[in-house]
């Protein structure tokens, strides 16, 4: 008898589904100081923030075997992920859980989604602090914790489930080639291979998380384009296309009623190789000039001006919108839409262990063996003169236009004063002409990364190579296509490759060598010479090697932290003042009496700076239904309908206001008629330096149809 119902015990156990992985979903609000502080993307010194259209959220997704080997990977809404940031979180991290072992170098994977409409000054490297005006500590603190939180919520709410995946049908109409007659150098026969697809990625890539029991826990994917939705006249802070497609799909899974960020599903647009992919897929045309409506030259990038000169500034791309507003809409829209397709259809479940390897590399001199057996190597870090040239997602300043494979006396000059590269430097680098010859400064600190971090995650036959910078489509192709033949002659039949861009570091660029030769912008940023994207393939190689056969990786001296070092210029908040006869959260302009459906209600409030208290997980502005006698909070400043815009020296000196937008046209989801206000929470700051919190609301109003 007990034999017999041992026997139906094996029996059940083998017909049951076994759940591969412990899988934990978290997310946390990490939008950092809304004022008076420079955007991290365009270095343009003039972007500096004034409010909030979206906030921005640091998603986490920690998946473990039954050997509780397990990796975290982390997307941001951020520009890039920063060894120092990297550093720091896993100090909080090991704090809140009380345990410094679990996550470490090795299993954390820190990920921007490029947005550039974010705060500065989390980089540890001078060269990413010129227009923030240095390092920017609100800005690190409110990473550094929202992303430490993420962690920690994902860690405890690991629980058996499962990863299904699929890539389905290519994603059209949100993503073109900024570069395309760098990637028509690279070789005839490699681009045939991707005749299906062009000169860009529109295939992605697409995770679904559930639990043993079926409930859907997250979702997260990768999609090559740039955030650069919003352009370098923005001055609110946002996700760009990506933040808002996570929005959507996290109120389609959680319900319209709830807030941004509070629910329990946790939905992530991730990076990949977006390097040379742009958003805006109007493609560049000529703004002024003769050649006004035209098409820029095609391999510089250029306009000519009313005296036949060739010019950057007028060529710049936009679309597919009305404005950048708009643009955002759609690209994220279509991301959402793609994915949210891809999430019904994904039942190919990933089975099999976790597993990683991770490795420092000191890339100032790495010896690489090229295709053909010859040698070759890394240069110390340095940026060509189209990396001043910017892109056609925004040009930049001076008279540099991409393309340019020359030096100029004058700029040499200019650069000497920083550092004047070595005659080994220079032919290291060749065809580039150093302009910025970061490698070699260390004052007042390191420019640029010198040891960078390259790591390869396992969940089973999903392998995802985190990677510290911004590969171009052909670049992250070929490292692709390296590793899935790496992997399959280690036994993998059916490897699934994917990276992780932009992850817990930023080195810029990477080319090929044949696109480096055209000196655009992405080859002038391309950091460590000509053969970097070389050296990269060949070190995912090595660790991918060490993975398959159960070996540990060997790396090069960590990142020094460089914190006790870090310099800032950005004024602190002073005191807040209001005018003589107000409060602050007095209306200035108040609310109508009524509108209908599609308009735009406008509210502004003798307020205070929002450094004051970044209000993480809360919100400055409310947007409130009457219910009852009481009110039920229905939009937040993390929602898309929403903006908040602070202007500061309004009147004499601390005086503020704070206006608040709620576009009724723009809600998810159907608005319910009823009676409205809208509320503005602030924090003052006294002369002594005492803070306190202050509310003020409209009006009530009515919303009709």
């Amino acid at each position: 008898m007990l034999y017999f119902a041992a026997l139906l015990l094996v029996i059940a156990l083998l017909g049951a589904p076994l759940e591969a992985f412990k899988v934990g979903v978290g997310q946390h609000d990490m939008t950092g100081p809304a004022a008076q502080v420079n955007f991290m993307g365009y270095a343009v010194p003039n972007q500096i923030g004034r409010g909030i259209h979206m906030r921005l959220h640091a998603r986490a997704f920690v998946v473990a075997d039954d050997s509780d080997s397990r990796v975290a990977f982390v997307s941001l809404d951020g520009g890039m992920g920063s060894d120092l940031l990297n550093i720091k979180v896993l100090a909080r991290v090991g704090e809140l859980l009380g345990d410094s072992s679990i996550y470490n170098y090795d299993n954390l994977a820190i990920s921007g989604t490029h947005s550039h409409s974010g705060p500065a000054g989390f980089l540890q490297y001078v060269l990413y602090q010129f227009t923030s005006l240095g390092y920017v500590e609100e800005t690190m603190d409110a990473f550094v914790e929202g992303i430490s939180q993420a962690i920690v919520k994902a860690h405890n709410n690991l629980e058996e489930g499962s990863i299904s995946y699929t890539t389905g049908n290519k994603l059209m109409d949100s993503n073109i080639n900024r570069s395309p007659s760098s990637y028509l150098l690279n070789p005839e026969d490699e681009r045939a291979l991707y005749e299906d697809l062009g000169d860009t990625d529109k295939n992605m890539l697409l995770l679904k998380f559930a639990s043993a029991q079926g409930t859907d826990l997250g979702m997260l994917n990768w999609f090559a384009v740039h955030g650069t939705c919003m352009n370098n006249t923005n001055k609110l802070i946002s996700g760009d296309n990506k933040g808002l497609a996570s929005y959507l799909f996290e109120k389609d899974m959680n319900g319209q009623d709830v807030l941004p960020g509070s629910g329990k599903f946790v939905a992530a647009f991730a990076s990949t190789n977006l390097g040379d992919v742009s958003p805006n897929t109007q493609g560049p045309v000529c703004h002024s000039g003769p050649n006004e409506g035209q098409p820029c030259d095609f391999d510089k990038s250029t306009c000519k001006d009313d005296k036949g000169k060739d010019k950057n500034e007028a060529c710049y791309s936009l679309g597919p919108g009305e404005d950048m507003f708009e643009s955002t809409k759609i690209i994220g829209t279509n991301q959402y839409k793609h994915a949210k397709d891809l999430y019904e259809k994904a039942t190919e479940k990933l089975e099999g262990k976790v597993d990683f390897r991770h490795s420092f590399l000191d890339m100032r001199n790495k010896e690489v063996t090229l295709a053909d057996g010859s040698k070759g190597r890394t240069c110390p870090a340095a940026l060509g003169y189209s990396f001043a040239a910017g892109t056609t997602d925004g040009p930049g300043m001076f008279d540099f236009t991409q393309g340019t494979n020359s030096s100029s006396p004058f700029w040499n000059v200019v650069s000497g004063f920083i550092s004047k590269p070595t005659e080994d430097e220079i032919a290291c680098q060749a065809p580039k002409p150093i302009l910025l010859n970061t490698g070699d400064v260390e004052k007042p600190y390191d420019w640029d990364p010198v040891t960078v971090p390259i790591s390869i995650f396992q969940i089973g036959d999903l392998f995802i190579l985190n990677a510290p910078g911004e590969l171009t489509t052909m670049a992250g192709r070929r490292l692709r296509r390296s590793i899935e033949s790496v992997l399959k002659s280690g036994g993998v039949a059916n490897p699934v490759v994917t990276i992780a861009g932009l992850t817990n570091t930023y080195t810029h660029y990477i080319t090929t060598f044949e696109e480096y030769q055209a000196q655009r912008y992405e080859a002038a940023s391309t950091l460590y010479g000509p053969h970097t994207l070389d050296a990269y393939i060949q070190e995912f190689t090595r660790i991918t090697k060490d993975l398959l056969e159960g070996n540990e990786s060997s790396s090069d001296p960590e990142p020094e932290d460089l914190t006790e070092k870090q310099i800032s210029f950005v004024p602190p908040v002073i005191a807040d003042f209001a005018p003589i006869g107000s409060k602050f959260g007095d209306v200035k302009d108040d609310a109508e009496d009524s509108y209908t459906v599609g308009s735009v209600v406008r509210v502004s409030f003798h307020g205070a700076n929002p450094r004051n208290d970044q209000r993480i997980g809360g919100s400055f502005s409310r947007v409130e239904r009457k219910v009852g006698s009481g009110w039920e909070v229905k939009y937040v400043d993390g929602d898309w309908c929403t903006k908040f815009s602070w202007e500061g020296g309004v009147g004499h000196a601390g005086q503020s206001t704070a206006t608040l937008e709620w576009d009724t046209g723009e809600v998810t989801g159907d608005v319910e008629v009823g009676t409205y206000r809208i509320c503005y929470a602030g924090t003052k700051k006294r002369i002594t330096g005492k803070k306190e919190d202050f509310e003020g609301c409209s009006k009530e109003f009515e919303i009709t149809q």
